[in-house]
């Protein structure tokens, strides 16, 4: 079944917002300046540490918000498998380590060691993209597979090797544009993105793990169960025809824990949510 739009992904909805908002202000205010990192003369000569968390603040220009959202709804489907609660945990939990692990690489190992050929850290959340491609790669499987020709013949006499693509090599693509601006310095946090998603995975991450979850009061309120939400967000019972039949079900389990019923409600949501965007799509 297909389900177009954000159904049931208000995190990468409030991540794209987000992307977009930043961008804006930062050119409205006029404060470019401020969010990139170079070595030499922000940390070495003005002692500005603070970049070390801002510079994942906001892309510097459209063509690196463009080609991040389109790359980042495309991801949206992550979310739709895990959940809004897992994908906003492993954003969440991932943070310290996509944040502080690029600048201090360039400052301690890469500068050097490139004879301080490499000094500057691009703008914009990169590393974050990146880690959740990684899991894209990881938990998406392709729908199906083709063939770029590479001849104008239909028949060629001597017929050669055709590139095969699948159909996430678009999503691939997309996300590698956001490294042609400033290549190559943008290599460095699009793999330690990539590396951090891949160890997550693993449950190699030190102080992480694939079971931590976020508490529900720092989701989206449409993303939390009713018993997550305050009383005055919570939709009565009566005023839908399916709550009945939850509470019932609740009622005759009294052994159920509180956080199943949670785990159980997200779903029954996330559910609802689908059938409906499919209902008025075929309508």
């Amino acid at each position: 079944m297909y389900i177009s739009g954000f159904t049931g992904t208000p995190v990468t909805k409030l991540l794209i917002g987000s992307i977009i908002a930043s961008a804006v202000a930062v050119s409205i205010f006029d404060v470019k300046y401020l969010v990139p990192l170079q070595v030499i003369p922000h940390i070495w000569e003005y002692g500005q540490i603070w970049r070390f968390l801002t510079w994942q603040g906001a892309y510097l220009n459209s063509t690196e918000v463009l080609f991040a959202v389109i790359s980042i709804y495309q991801i949206r489907v992550v979310e739709r498998l895990w959940g809004s609660r897992k994908f906003a945990s492993f954003l969440l939990l991932t943070l310290p380590y996509t944040t502080l692990l690029p600048p201090l690489l360039l400052l301690l190992i890469l500068r050097p060691f490139s004879f301080n050929t490499l000094n500057l850290l691009p703008a914009g959340p990169t590393a974050i993209l990146f880690a959740l491609l990684s899991q894209y790669h990881s938990a998406i499987p392709h729908t199906y597979k083709y063939n770029l020709s590479t001849s104008l013949s239909p028949s060629p006499p001597h017929p050669e090797p055709e590139p095969k693509l699948t159909s996430k090599s678009i999503t691939y693509l997309t996300s590698l544009q956001l490294l042609a601006p400033n290549f190559p310095s943008s290599l460095l946090p699009a793999l330690i993105g990539w590396s951090v998603g891949n160890l997550w995975r693993a449950d190699a991450l030190p102080g992480v793990n694939t079971a931590s979850r976020i508490p529900w009061w720092l989701l989206p309120a449409s993303s939390r169960p009713p018993s997550a939400m305050a009383p005055s967000d919570r939709i009565p019972a009566a005023s839908t025809s399916r709550g009945s039949w939850t509470s019932w079900i609740w009622s005759v389990l009294p052994g159920t824990r509180a956080a199943e019923r949670r785990e159980y409600e997200g779903l029954r949501r996330r559910m609802e949510a689908e059938a409906s965007a499919t209902g008025e799509g075929s309508g």
